[in-house]
């Protein structure tokens, strides 16, 4: 069996390949699981560094961006939070919105990413057809 150095190089080998980081963050996340792995072998609780209840890392103003929305929680950045708020915070949507006051008008995705897929949706003429199946199922 490899060593947990080996181990947590290979985590964050495949968290990085799929998310940019700068270096420091990859130092950090490195530390982090292996401290997390230690802990584990060791029969212990791995310790986490997050206080959910703690005041957000970045500003609600900031958080918002055109191409990118930040977790308050951690200060990383994605084209949508949910996903991300499930995986690395175990926490749905409202309970997020709720332990920083945002609106349920305010999207938890870019607004660049909305943006596109909202223009997508125009070009496949999907409200038309919505429309005659609305329409096709209401003359039945």
């Amino acid at each position: 069996m490899a060593n947990i150095m080996e181990m947590a190089a290979d985590i964050i080998a495949a968290h990085a390949s799929t998310t940019p980081m700068s270096k420091e963050e990859l130092i950090t996340e490195l530390k982090d699981v292996h401290s997390a792995l230690l802990a584990l072998e060791n029969g212990e609780a791995a310790a986490t560094n997050e206080v959910i209840d703690e005041a957000p890392i970045i500003s609600r103003k900031k958080a918002f961006g055109k191409d990118k929305i930040y977790c308050m929680i951690c200060g990383k950045g994605f084209k949508t939070l949910s996903r991300h708020l499930k995986t690395a915070h175990d926490m749905k949507a409202s309970e997020y919105r709720k332990q920083f006051d945002i609106p349920r008008s305010q999207s938890l995705a870019s607004k660049n990413y909305s943006a596109s897929r909202r223009q997508m949706a125009i070009d496949r003429g999907l409200a038309d057809n919505l429309a005659k199946a609305r329409a096709a199922k209401k003359n039945k």
